[in-house]
């Protein structure tokens, strides 16, 4: 009886040990192994769960060495599929002693777990099945139900206690409980890296980590794993993505140029003494604020004026800003400038300036020479006499006309233009002489300074 015992352990084991190969989930496989009794009290129904039921010493039948082994696969949803071997001797059939009989059992087994948790300490469950069992080498088919609980000292290890009552389809083969006490050893989960995270649950299964990164490492130990700490090895906080920060300016130092002087963000953790966006390592007045281009230094304004010598037409002389540093085109200035343009006489009917108009137009030209960096828009206008046409032509030649002159005698192109109004902007009536005298003109107007 010893060595059949130790068959079916054996047996078994082997069978187990073959099919892990193929498993990938955490521990998916079970095998149980422990000693079992049989209970046939009363003979002959269903046992009562009174303190009969609990009468060892009277009815149960116990084979003092390992005599049930069974393999079970956890196929999801708290569900496994199992069998299981057991024999013993029957030496009590309820009340009454009986010669030894050898007893075998062959069982199918679907369990279901209540608690389907990988860490838990208490893990009931029911069972049901069906199998043959023989007794005496008479056999029967069984349909089996009951109840159990595994205690498990750690993930893989623990106490299994169960009972449960099988249901014989021959008469000759009482019903019965079979009650079991055994070891379980949970097992078929891989774990590369040995870091007691199975590879399944395991993020990074190849490297060594902790369980509260998924199996991931944290080389620097700043509570930060690796794939999400920008400086794995060297710790650093959760603000920083685990660099540290020397200067407590909040630049991590890896991308801070100033690591051990607290600075701005925009200027890479570097500090600015004046305030004017050049970090103080790159500016040769730390402590007065100028422009870049000035590497870090004010520019000089020698007049005062508001505009910098660089930008200043007339560095010397106050002016304003709109004119270049240089002094504004006064009103005054301008009426001048107009009063002389309307002066200026053609020949009648024609373009060609008069040659008694010179002084005039020089004079014009000393006033656009002082104002050197103002334009000027020179208009043409006639009075109502021929056709429209005819008059739109004359005004824009005179204004012409004027231009040429002035660009001959020294005045920058690009700072006049000419347009020709012909008869549409009449300063008098043109109905009287004196009238058509004030619209035949031209004037010259700052278009800016």
């Amino acid at each position: 009886m010893k060595q059949l015992s130790r068959l079916l352990v054996v047996g078994l084991l082997v069978m187990a040990f073959n099919s892990i190969q193929a498993q990938s989930e955490d521990n998916p496989w079970q095998i149980g192994f422990g000693v079992n009794a049989v209970d046939f009290y009363p003979t002959g129904k269903v046992s009562s769960f009174g303190n009969e039921y609990f009468n060892a010493n009277d009815h149960w039948n116990i084979l003092p060495s390992i005599s049930y082994v069974g393999l079970t696969r956890y196929i999801g949803d708290g569900i496994s599929v199992g069998v299981r071997g057991s024999l013993n001797r029957i030496r009590k059939i309820g009340d009454t002693s009986v010669d030894d009989q050898a007893y075998y059992g062959a069982d199918g087994t679907i369990k279901y777990n209540f608690i389907n948790k990988r860490f838990t300490t208490i893990d009931p469950f029911v069972e049901v099945g069906g199998g043959y069992t023989w007794v005496n080498n008479i056999g029967a088919g069984t349909l089996n139900g009951g109840i159990g609980a595994n205690v498990w000292f750690n993930d893989n290890i623990g106490l299994t206690i169960q009972t449960q009552y099988k249901h014989s389809f021959e008469d000759y083969l009482l019903p019965h409980f079979q009650h079991m006490l055994g070891l379980s050893v949970r097992f078929g989960g891989s774990d590369t890296d040995d870091d007691g995270i199975y590879d399944k649950d395991d993020a990074c299964p190849e490297v060594p980590g902790l369980e509260a990164f998924n199996g991931c490492p944290d080389s620097d130990g700043d509570g930060i794993e690796d794939s999400k700490d920008a400086c794995p090895n060297e710790a650093g906080s959760k603000e920083m993505n685990g660099c540290p920060d020397s200067d407590g300016d909040g630049i991590a130092d890896k991308d801070d140029a100033c690591p051990n002087e607290a600075g701005l963000a925009a200027l890479a953790g570097c500090p600015d003494a004046d305030g004017d966006g050049i970090a103080d390592k790159d500016d040769q007045c730390p402590n007065e604020a100028g422009p870049a281009e000035n590497n870090g230094c004010p520019w000089p304004d020698r007049d005062n004026d508001g505009v910098f010598d660089k930008d200043d037409l007339c560095p010397d002389l106050p002016g304003v800003v709109a004119n270049k540093g240089c002094p504004e085109l006064t009103e005054a200035v301008r009426k001048t400038l107009n009063d002389y343009a309307k002066t200026i006489l053609f020949d009648t009917g024609k373009a060609t300036i008069k040659d008694r108009s010179a002084e005039v137009l020089q004079n014009i030209v000393a006033i656009l020479e002082e104002y050197s960096f103002a334009r000027f828009s020179i208009d043409g206008h006639t009075d109502s006499v021929g056709s429209a046409s005819l008059n739109q032509k004359l005004s824009e030649e005179r204004a012409y006309s004027v231009m040429n002159y002035l660009i001959e005698n020294g005045v920058a192109s690009n700072r006049l233009e000419a347009t020709g109004y012909g008869e549409d902007r009449p300063l008098a009536d043109n109905g009287t002489a004196s009238g058509r005298k004030t619209n035949r003109r031209v004037e010259i107007n700052l278009i800016k300074q």
